[in-house]
């Protein structure tokens, strides 16, 4: 096999319906996932809990998690399907209803996949499983669990003749094959290290590594058919638009990488983010748009064939992102433990929790239209220096035990009383 080299680029004609480069802004935290539906909607998921549906540049909300969402899958039977870190796979259905709970697992979902016919969908999670929902049946069926895999599984995908194939943090992508005793895996790809991402049609299976490696096999034997990888790594999202021969693969380090599928070259590579990673990609439904989602709380969309043409997107006025020697000690502890989720400012706020803007004195569980966990809403705690300090140093899962907060300690206790101060005397806008 040879290696395809970077400097083996295509001259892509402009594509029908190309436009200028977009933003989408409206979430309060990183873009982990992407999708458009049949008729050109872009959905979003982001590490503010929420499902974003986008019309004219404008966002309609779905809350229904209760952590990040991790996965978006859309299908024109199905509609919306999306997944979070609270273990949950959510239905969204057009009748405006809250959504229906597809799959509960026992660990976050890591990707979602809907079969050819929209029948059957995998739904997949870092608990080390896959399972299986069924459809239009007469009768509802629980679903059938797939286990293989030695690790956390990371992505599910159909090809276009129904075969499902999945792969992992172990390191390989497998094949689940129909038997006399039912569907049982091989596996057809053995990287070595951590498999992020895959995409398949019915002659080829690519996938996206921990290491950085991205290559082309035969979905069937495994064969090797093309080696993308550059010195670059971890590979973390993948987009396919078939129409147009198109492959996108988004890395660790803000790359967008394009690959046409029909001479399997490099058409075009791209520093799509000024820092930080894509994780998430989506083309548009003419594929002449890539969209793509990161650490910033932006969704950014460029027209495929001028993607070498743009600077770098976002990253220089997201205050998380600021070199740490700006800070004083007080703002950096901030800034890492705690930004990503809250504000200081006043007001409704869609980032994972709520509000820290009067924070002293308050109650905990008592921010006006943000949804706690029953948990925390019925707790006694009054947030002050004390319980703040306590907070940081046992960490939020010993100090409210079954709390959503995610595990975060500071151990050094002036660096908690930093933290504290700055919080009380950080400006503030009313």
């Amino acid at each position: 096999m040879r290696r395809l080299l970077s400097s083996l680029f295509l001259c892509v004609p402009l594509m029908a319906g190309a436009q200028d480069f977009t933003t989408f802004k409206g979430h309060g935290g990183p873009i982990m996932s992407l999708d458009v539906t049949q008729q050109g909607t872009l959905v979003s998921g982001s590490f503010d809990n929420t499902v974003a549906t986008w019309t004219d540049g404008t966002a309609h909300w779905l809350d229904g998690h209760d952590a990040a969402v991790t996965a978006i899958t859309t299908s024109p039977s199905l509609g919306i399907l999306s997944g979070g870190d609270d273990f949950r796979v959510l239905h969204w259905r057009d009748d405006g209803q809250p959504p229906i709970v597809l799959a509960t697992h026992q660990g976050k979902i890591s990707a979602i996949a809907v079969a050819p016919q929209g029948a059957l969908v995998a739904t997949a999670s870092w608990d080390g499983s896959i399972q299986l929902h069924s459809f239009g049946d007469a009768q509802a069926k629980e679903p059938q669990t797939l286990v293989g895999h030695r690790s956390n599984v990371t992505d599910v995908a159909f090809a276009p003749n129904g075969t499902l194939f999945s792969a992992s943090s172990d390191g390989t992508v497998r094949i689940w094959e129909q038997g006399a005793d039912g569907l049982s895996s091989r596996v057809i790809a053995n990287q070595g290290f951590g498999i992020n991402r895959i995409v398949v049609t019915d002659t080829w299976l690519a996938y996206g590594a921990l290491d950085g490696a991205t290559r082309v096999i035969h979905p069937v034997t495994g064969e090797d058919i093309a080696d993308f990888t550059l010195d670059r790594r971890p590979i973390l999202s993948m987009a396919h638009h078939p129409q147009t021969a198109q492959l996108a693969i988004g890395d660790g380090e803000g790359y967008l990488m394009m690959i046409d599928t029909a001479r399997w070259q490099i058409a075009r590579d791209f520093r799509a983010m000024r820092q930080g990673p894509v994780w998430a990609l989506a083309f548009s439904t003419d594929g002449a748009i890539i969209h793509a989602g990161g650490i910033d709380d932006v969704i950014y969309a460029w027209p495929v064939a001028l993607l070498n043409t743009y600077d770098p997107a976002g990253g220089d006025t997201r205050s998380f992102l600021r070199d740490a020697e700006t800070m004083s000690n007080g703002e950096r502890q901030f800034m890492r433990k705690c930004s990503i989720c809250h504000s200081l400012e006043p007001g409704p706020s869609r980032r994972a929790g709520p509000t820290l803007h009067g924070v002293f004195g308050r109650k905990a569980g008592t921010v006006p239209d943000y949804r706690y966990s029953a948990l925390l809403s019925g707790a006694p705690i009054i947030w002050d220096e004390d319980t703040i300090d306590a907070l940081f140093k046992q960490g939020p899962d010993n100090y409210i035990p079954g709390s959503k907060m995610p595990m975060q300690v500071i151990a050094k206790a002036s660096d908690r009383r930093d933290l504290i101060n700055f919080m009380r005397n950080a400006p503030k806008k009313d």
